[in-house]
């Protein structure tokens, strides 16, 4: 069996590092690809746990990072999910490195059943649906959503954006309306829920088509 072209693609895909091609393909092939679909979701919490890292302001320039930093990163993530597979009991699993160990608890299922999702307003007569549901972590928090277009043609591009109680607007996900299909998305994002004013779901031209008020 040949390689799978896109095995390195997860990573690069939630930390928006991808090309808009690339981006494009990328989402086309986790359609039909179950190991990449869940590899996204193990890494969803990533960009969240960079964003609370602090950069001191006194350390030396290391100039530019060994071009092998990436993969690295990547293959201790990719262990911590076989250790994780494969231990049975709490002195096992305090023998993953706190870095993989703290990637694979932010990206792990809860045990209990989490709460439905809330219905999202439409603000206009727009042939799209969606429900989001947040969960607070350490970290910040997880926002899950399912995103349905019913609209005959392809609809574009969609951005999920997270409005602060400041006002402050961040972008957490983009994705490509395709016709009768639903999108479904966990974002990690360092902002409390408790800061979170609102959720909305806009067109590429930044026209907001659905909002969830929290």
């Amino acid at each position: 069996m040949s390689e799978d072209p896109f095995a390195t693609f997860d990573a690069a895909y939630v930390l928006g590092a991808l090309a808009p091609e690339d981006r494009q393909r990328f989402e086309e092939h986790l359609r039909t690809c179950d190991r990449c679909a869940a590899s996204v979701r193990e890494l969803a919490g990533l960009p969240g746990l960079l964003a609370r890292v602090d950069t001191p302001v006194s350390l030396p320039d290391a100039g530019p990072p060994p071009p092998d930093l990436l993969p690295s990163v990547l293959r201790r993530v990719r262990r911590g999910r076989r250790i994780r597979l494969a231990v049975t009991s709490a002195s096992a699993a305090l023998a993953v490195s706190a870095c993989v160990a703290l990637a694979v608890v932010a990206s792990a299922p809860s045990p209990v059943s989490p709460p439905p999702g809330v219905a999202m307003t439409v603000l206009g007569q727009f042939p799209v649906r969606a429900d989001a549901r947040l969960a607070a972590f350490d970290w910040g928090t997880r926002v899950d959503m399912s995103c349905s277009y019913t609209g005959g043609h392809s609809g574009g591009e969609y951005l999920l954006v997270a409005i602060s109680r400041t006002g402050t607007e961040t972008q957490l996900a983009t994705w490509k309306a395709i016709p009768d299909d639903t999108a479904r998305l966990s974002i990690g994002t360092a902002l409390r829920q408790s800061d979170l004013a609102a959720l909305e779901i806009r067109a590429g031209n930044g026209l907001p088509l659905l909002r969830l008020t929290l």
